[in-house]
């Protein structure tokens, strides 16, 4: 590098100015090369002066060399074309890029076709000759020449992949303000031995640059679902709750679907809508006691129920299946939470995936984050759901909320939660909630007098409407534009 950067300043010495490109002709060294020597001199201070510019050229592409040689594709289906026309499906097969080339020599007016032709579609010359000015075009441009080529011409060959624009960044180099052609290597730093002997009086030193921003150090990058997420954690931690253990995607019917007193006979747990496990296709381990409770309750009912009065069966409970809700794990939670006497009252969340069979589009694929909420306590009302609903969206900035009535299997009340958007300018649903069935809790041996209150979310939709995301594709799933995750900011919710 130093012998190009001694070669670049001799040649300024004799010369006003030169192109780099042409420099790095004279000197018969890699354009780059002269690029580089430019860049190192620009650091010393105004020894030379460079402006930037851009060369645009044309080169063939392979296809277009092939054009060049032999013809252009229109060209070489007139020329395969006899006096008395040919069937099209046989010139199809003589000529290379037959379609494209028909379809050009058509829009020119050089052949006509006869679809009323006895044995098929004949093809005729309907021109008496032709000029081929594509082939004429690609061979000035292959002899770097763009005599009589229009804007319009590099264009259409450009759509055709004929050819492919080149641009060439290169400089005008001339002499800078303290131009000289002995330069010495500027000193980057002051050390004591210097300072001793008094020889940094002597030296040249290069500037601090203080609007250096530095290099990033490499590093991880979170991405957006986590940044929400642990701003809704950080939340249900600041209102005491528990976080539950949802390391579990793979849960039995029984946890995902019976305890919750969902019947066998309901929709969603049908293949349809569920994904079921074929290896290992059934659990084994239950509480056997708890079992026969919910398997009463379902078929014969009790605790104030009749039930649904079907037969319940054991190996539909037994199947394996990706968990379709967190809901399961609270079930586990809760049943755990009974069998300490005596009961304590308990407060959990968690926020995990859950999957269900669902028809993708832009707002749901088949895997999903589920944020829940549960808390079970001694006389608990509908009006301590209201409540603590309203104290956690007050948290997340959300103050416009109504309530709607709904159904669940296992809660009763239930209510969708409603916000009022500013965006769209209506209510949009932001979760379900409800207060769970004494079918489901007393089975699982909670005291008469506790209730269970719940509520949950998507965790998903909140993200798009935080980070403008239209696509739910193009927030989770192959499709993810890993800059995206660089580049947005930390997840700050408006309280």
């Amino acid at each position: 590098m130093a012998d190009i950067v001694e070669s670049v300043l001799q040649y300024l010495d004799k010369n006003e100015s030169v192109d780099s490109v042409d420099l790095a002709m004279t000197l018969k060294v890699d354009h780059q090369k002269i690029v580089g020597a430019v860049k190192s001199l620009q650091c010393l201070g105004d020894i030379i002066k460079a402006d930037q510019k851009t060369n645009k050229s044309y080169e063939l592409t392979d296809e277009g060399r092939q054009v060049a040689a032999k013809g252009s594709h229109e060209a070489l289906v007139y020329q395969a074309i006899p006096q008395e026309g040919i069937p099209q499906a046989e010139l199809m097969k003589l000529v290379p890029n037959a379609k494209i080339g028909f379809s050009k020599a058509m829009q020119a007016g050089w052949i006509r076709m006869d679809k009323a032709a006895e044995g098929g579609p004949r093809v005729f010359k309907k021109a008496d000759f032709i000029k081929d000015t594509i082939q004429e075009c690609l061979k000035k441009i292959e002899n770097l020449s763009l005599d009589g080529i229009s804007d319009k011409d590099t264009n259409d060959f450009k759509k055709r992949k004929l050819i492919q624009e080149i641009k060439l960044t290169s400089f005008i180099i001339s002499k800078g303000e303290n131009f000289t052609c002995s330069i010495s290597k500027q000193e980057v730093e002051l050390t004591p031995e210097m300072i001793s002997k008094g020889t940094w009086k002597e030296k040249s030193f290069k500037e601090y640059n203080f609007n250096s921003l530095g290099v990033m150090p490499p590093c991880g990058h979170l991405h957006p679902l986590l940044k929400v997420r642990a701003e809704y954690r950080q939340i249900f931690l600041e209102m005491g709750f528990t976080e539950m253990p949802t390391n579990n995607f793979i849960e039995s019917s029984f946890w995902n679907f019976d305890s919750l007193f969902q019947p066998q006979q309901h929709p969603a747990r049908d293949a349809h809508d569920t994904f079921f496990i074929s290896d290992p296709a059934s659990a084994h381990e239950f509480p056997m006691d708890y079992l026969e409770r919910v398997k009463q309750v379902h078929s014969k009912g009790g605790y104030g129920s009749q039930g649904y009065g079907y037969d319940w069966s054991l190996d539909e409970a037994k199947k394996n299946l990706l968990r379709t809700h967190t809901t399961a794990v609270t079930a586990r939670m809760l049943y755990k939470a009974a069998q300490q006497k005596p009961f304590k009252p308990v407060k959990y969340f968690s926020i995990d995936r859950v999957f269900r069979n669902e028809n993708l589009d832009d707002t749901h694929l088949a895997e999903f984050h589920q944020i829940e909420g549960v808390v079970a306590d001694y006389g608990l009302t509908l009006g301590d759901l209201i409540g603590t609903i309203n104290a956690f969206f007050m948290k997340l900035g959300i103050k416009n909320i109504k309530f709607k009535p709904a159904y669940n299997p296992y809660t009763e009340p239930s209510m969708e939660v409603f916000s009022y958007h500013e965006g769209l300018k209506k209510l949009v649903e932001i979760g379900n909630s409800g207060i769970f069935r004494p079918e489901m809790l007393l089975p699982m041996g909670l005291p008469e007098n506790v209730t269970a209150i719940a509520w949950g979310l998507s965790l998903e939709r909140p993200t798009m409407i935080k980070y403008k995301v239209q696509n739910i594709r193009d927030l989770i799933g192959p499709k993810v534009d890993l800059q995206m995750v660089y580049d947005n900011p930390v997840c700050r919710l408006d309280k």
